[in-house]
């Protein structure tokens, strides 16, 4: 378990003055607990209290969770109100907000004598966003399978293959490495105008001469999370189409030369943005330039120009620029990058 993140959660219950804290989200009780589950419909939650950890779980799920978490267990069936198993007074409670179901509190308030509560999610947030040196070794390991599953994709590139068949090869091969659980996300691969598509949808389109392709992609690792996207040329594209790639890699290089402890977000989004801007396609960069990485493909902290926070030591997180034109094409550039001591690491290199 880690305990360090436990210890400091204890704390908070000092601080805040409360009973308890209640972590709902399954991330988060992996991300404490080692314990990693799909609760689907299902209660699944950790009790944090100044003198115990108690872990409300399926019956189905308690010999699993035995072998990684030392605390006091409540393993409950289909059949059984999992809050009336064990009496616990909690006048003032610590909850995720963002995750915690209104019914789920109304539980909570109606069993456990649940007054006051207290949002915990931005401490949470914070204490994942600076990753230790374990976390930082997992996080590179899954960057170089991102970036082994894109060779995979442009080494099955032909004439005629579609979108679907690109993303069964990439997928079929990265799901037979070990230690790999699951792709970060549904795979992405664009040919030619479906590109532009942000957000597209592989489908039945077939690759031609002069396409570019759109590789977006990343797995699950150990529980980390990558995030790479490259778009590569097949064949010669039009020249319009290579100055566009040229911009969108441009504005990714001077937006990662940026990073540094110290420098606020903002501007990190603002040297790929305002360079894009100056070359006319600041309308079709509909996007935030990034987001935080970790046990979620898509954490704090945002990369993006509202946000004015500054980069620390240790943050994981993507550079994303990309410009869209419907009809043409989409490009995007992402990388996956670490913070360090006096600048950044690159953690994804496949060629851009």
């Amino acid at each position: 378990m880690n305990n360090e993140k436990l210890n400091g959660l204890r704390e908070l219950l000092a601080s805040e003055e409360l009973n308890g804290i209640w972590i709902s989200n399954p991330e988060n009780i992996n991300y404490l607990t080692g314990f990693l589950s799909n609760p689907h419909e299902r209660l699944l939650s950790l009790l944090i209290t100044d003198s115990e950890l108690t872990l409300f779980v399926p019956k189905m799920e308690v010999e699993s969770a035995k072998k990684v978490f030392d605390g006091n267990i409540i393993g409950y069936l289909d059949t059984e109100n999992p809050y009336l198993i064990q009496s616990f007074k909690l006048t003032s409670l610590g909850i995720e907000s963002e995750h915690l179901t209104v019914a789920r509190l109304a539980e909570l308030q109606s069993h456990f004598a649940v007054e006051d509560t207290v949002a915990i999610d931005q401490t949470i947030k914070e204490m994942r966003n600076i990753k230790t040196d374990d976390e930082v070794s997992i996080l590179k390991q899954a960057a170089q399978y991102a970036d082994q599953a894109v060779q995979i994709g442009v080494e099955h590139l032909k004439v005629g293959i579609t979108e679907q068949e690109v993303v069964r090869v990439i997928e079929n091969n990265m799901l037979q490495i070990d230690d790999i659980t699951a792709m970060s996300f549904e795979t992405m691969v664009l040919f030619g105008d479906n590109s532009a598509n942000p957000h597209g949808t592989p489908g039945s389109n077939t690759l031609k001469e002069g396409d570019y392709v759109l590789f977006d992609l990343g797995v699950v690792y150990k529980g980390y999370c990558s995030d790479i996207t490259r778009t590569i040329p097949f064949g010669a594209p039009s020249e319009l189409h290579q100055r566009i790639h040229a911009i969108v890699t441009e504005a990714n290089k001077r937006a990662i030369e940026k990073v540094a402890p110290g420098v606020k977000i903002a501007d990190i989004d603002a040297a790929a943005r305002d360079y894009i801007n100056e070359q006319g396609y600041g309308e079709q960069f509909p996007h935030r330039l990034g987001h935080g990485l970790g046990i979620s493909i898509h954490e704090f902290p945002d990369i993006s120009s509202t946000n004015e926070d500054v980069l620390q030591e240790g943050m994981v997180f993507t550079i994303e620029p990309g410009v869209y034109v419907p009809g043409e094409v989409g490009v995007r550039v992402e990388d996956d990058l670490l913070v360090t001591e006096d600048g950044y690491e690159l953690l994804t290199h496949y060629s851009k």
